[in-house]
């Protein structure tokens, strides 16, 4: 049984082409998955490519894996069974409650304003006014980190409820079908 945990060609798992040819399926690394589950979670390319690993380029990195079917099939399978907009408000509220300013704050020490590309490239998501007044200061404002984290406990404490409603509900039902039951003999 000497090389049965081999991951070579012949141990792939095989699809089909139209032609009837067996094709050897690519499966996905480690990064990839970890990329997949992040951008379920939330779809933000960029983000969900740092924190998967790709760190040099991770807008580049992100686009290049969103533009493969293997990858945008992944995450659909990851995100089919959830809520969709519930999961992206509450990815948003954490996204608010914990995300880093660290850029916001580079832009008050900088002496020249960022360029285009620079911005873009910048998470400025939790900043919700940037304005510079006559006397050339900058001056940020940042949502509410505790509103964001209240909501996000509601949310949690919303989803807890909606789960266990249907166990109480089954449990209810049995006990009437107990009470029937004893009312019959």
């Amino acid at each position: 049984m000497r090389g049965a945990f081999r991951n070579g060609p012949k141990n792939r798992p095989q699809e089909t082409s139209k032609e009837g040819e067996k094709i050897a399926k690519k499966s996905l690394s480690k990064r990839e998955k970890l990329f997949c589950l992040n951008y379920a979670v939330q779809p933000d390319g960029r983000d969900a490519a740092i924190k998967a690993g790709y760190a040099l380029t991770p807008a580049a990195s992100a686009a290049k894996l969103l533009s493969r079917k293997d990858i945008r099939d992944e995450i659909a399978s990851l995100t089919q069974a959830q809520n969709p907009c519930r999961n992206e408000a509450a990815a948003g509220y954490r996204k608010l409650a914990f995300g880093s300013i660290a850029d916001a704050v580079s832009l008050i020490y900088r002496e020249n304003p960022p360029t285009e590309s620079e911005l873009a490239e910048m998470e400025l998501f939790n900043v919700s006014e940037i304005k510079r007044p006559k006397d050339g200061c900058i001056e940020i404002k940042f949502f509410d980190r505790l509103k964001a984290l209240e909501r996000l406990a509601e949310m949690t404490a919303d989803e807890a409820a909606d789960t266990a409603l249907p166990f109480y509900r089954a449990l209810e039902s049995s006990a009437n079908a107990i009470r029937k039951s004893d009312a019959n003999e």
